[in-house]
């Protein structure tokens, strides 16, 4: 079976090193554009547009690729401790008709506890997702009737709320959602279509599967599986893993240790089990197969690449999906050259069209030749 490959817009800004570095890029809309533009003429199935106060707003960055694109899924954050839900009710079934059906939400509770102290909220790790599962009841119940609902919770009132406008998808957009703790899994089962899992090992990410899958049967439901990774696939193995050192060559000793400090005051269990893996130790971030920490020493959230030659990246992504896995999130830096070099080396292993038929069928717009000496530099 085939399965879904989104990439991921950089919408903090991207680089060729992590770390300080020279080669950063900023980035402005027109950055944004020419990722997405790319991603979706060389057949790549979504974008995962992030959220954060390092980031430009997921929404607005959504709405400006309207005209951009006619085919990519948008996976756009919504985040249900600092936006209301019948507002952004309204907001998803807007953009959904203007995006032609072509709308995901990205559902994110919680975060980092000083960013959302200074976006006015208080609440702790569990009371974030008590909150989300009202904000979802809510959010649900307005986009799958036009008729009045009423809820009252702990943390949450609505008195004959009501959505005019439906959208494109009935009942409404598809909500994904990625989270580690009991908390998590249990609104995962409760609301959600598709689980993500950071990219652990395969024997943690099918005891989270397992987990998510058992509380949704109790729910009556069913619920679909992805992993968020960082990609580095080469011609070799051994060109792989230079690239993979040369990405952390400029962090020193200082930048590692003050961003694991800050990871560590995190409330996240996700983000506790990503620093697990490596420590913030050098040495040790080979863990599994083809499996590299080295992205998690200084960046939060999704820490683990897959590096290798294109047979190894499919094979471990096989792994996953003989899991029950059918969608990957990726990225690469820098994001635009990599989702060149990812879909020409990888794609015809996993099912999906090799980039110069797909760009043969955009008419021509996409000049392979130009991109690939553009992958090489």
């Amino acid at each position: 079976m085939t399965p879904d490959i989104f990439w991921f817009l950089p919408t903090s800004g991207d680089t060729r090193y992590l770390g300080k570095s020279d080669f950063g890029r900023e980035p402005t809309n027109a950055y944004m554009r020419d990722i997405a533009v790319t991603a979706e003429r060389l057949g790549y199935d979504g974008l995962l547009i992030p959220t954060g106060a390092s980031c430009q707003d997921p929404w607005v960055t959504a709405a400006s690729l309207i005209s951009q694109t006619s085919r990519i899924k948008l996976l756009v954050a919504l985040r249900t401790s600092i936006m209301g839900p019948t507002a952004s009710a309204r907001q998803a079934a807007t953009l959904d008709q203007a995006l032609g059906g072509r709308l995901l939400l990205n559902v994110v509770p919680g975060g980092d506890a000083t960013e959302l102290a200074a976006d006015g909220v208080f609440l702790s790790h569990d009371e974030r997702y008590e909150a989300a599962d009202e904000f979802l009841t809510v959010w649900r119940a307005i986009l799958s009737s036009d008729q009045p609902y009423s809820f009252a919770g702990k943390h949450l009132k609505v008195e004959n709320a009501r959505n005019f406008f439906p959208p494109v998808q009935r009942p409404y957009p598809p909500l994904y959602f990625g989270g580690s703790s009991p908390a998590a899994h249990a609104l995962a089962a409760k609301h959600v279509d598709a689980y993500l899992t950071w990219g652990e090992p395969p024997e943690a990410v099918a005891e989270k599967i397992a987990d998510v899958r058992a509380r949704a049967a109790e729910q009556g439901r069913t619920v679909r599986f992805g992993v968020r990774l960082h990609v580095i696939a080469r011609e070799t193995e051994a060109e792989a893993w230079a690239e993979a050192d040369r990405l952390i060559s400029h962090l020193t000793d200082a930048d590692i240790a003050a961003a694991q400090a800050n990871y560590a005051r995190m409330d996240s269990v996700g983000q506790a089990r990503m620093a697990a893996l490596h420590g913030g130790q050098r040495d040790k971030l080979v863990v599994g197969p083809n499996l590299w920490a080295g992205v998690g020493l200084v960046r939060g959230g999704a820490g683990t690449a897959l590096v290798g030659n294109p047979d190894q990246i499919a094979e471990r992504l096989r792994e996953y999906q003989a899991l029950g896995v059918d969608t990957f999130v990726l990225s690469g830096y820098p994001h635009l050259e990599e989702s060149i070099r990812f879909a020409e080396l990888v794609f015809p292993l996993l099912g999906k069209r090799p980039v110069t038929q797909t760009s043969a069928q955009t008419g021509g717009a996409f000049d392979i030749r130009v991109t690939r000496q553009a992958a090489a530099s």
